[in-house]
């Protein structure tokens, strides 16, 4: 979600099998990292959340708000540009700019393509700053891909148990939901190389 190469033509059957999961009141505020232009956002509202979500690229969130018919308000919040409707606020700027006084709290944290964008140097600062901006109780669904690294030079990038275990498990319980072989359904990964992917959603609960 990071880049638009990341989106997604259809809501993604993680959100939709284990969000439930999580347990969080209708009205829960959730925090998208790298949101990019996905379905995801919309189902998300849909099911009652207020949204918010961060983004490098302005064409992503342009494409969102005109694609989906959102009548977003256009402002400028120090070094961000934020896109604003009803229930939905979408950043777009620097992901390690953001605080906690500018976003506010939040109830959860939906990431599917944010982990698995960065780069391993990168990896521990984005679970840091995850962390700054989140509050005991908070709870995240995060989906990465395992796949032989060597066989694609990412993004997205490959990123096993271990290395969920190495980033979170300081201040997170970590909870795998599912694993699933994903390699039939991504023609343009197997295309530059992949022979074995396998999805995995997580919950983490922050410490």
């Amino acid at each position: 979600m990071g880049q638009i190469g990341f989106h997604q033509s259809a809501v993604d059957r993680n959100l939709q099998e284990h969000w439930p999961d999580l347990g969080l009141p209708s009205a829960s505020r959730v925090l998208v990292p790298l949101c990019g232009k996905s379905l995801d956002l919309l189902w998300l509202l849909g099911q009652g959340h207020s949204v918010v979500g961060v983004e490098l690229s302005t064409v992503a969130l342009e494409s969102f708000c005109m694609e989906q018919g959102i009548p977003a308000k256009r402002r400028a919040h120090d070094d961000f540009e934020v896109y604003e409707a009803e229930r939905l606020e979408l950043y777009r700027g620097d992901f390690f700019a953001l605080g906690a006084k500018l976003l506010g709290s939040f109830s959860a944290v939906y990431d599917r393509a944010a982990l698995i964008s960065w780069t391993p140097d990168l990896r521990a600062a984005y679970v840091a700053q995850i962390t700054a901006l989140t509050r005991p109780g908070t709870q995240t669904l995060l989906v990465t891909m395992e796949y032989p690294q060597e066989q694609i030079s990412g993004p997205p990038f490959s990123v096993g148990a271990d290395e969920v275990e190495r980033l979170y498990a300081r201040n997170h319980a970590i909870r795998q939901l599912s694993k699933n072989d994903i390699l039939a359904n991504e023609p343009r990964l197997r295309a530059r190389g992949a022979t074995q992917l396998h999805e995995v959603c997580y919950r983490l609960t922050r410490l």
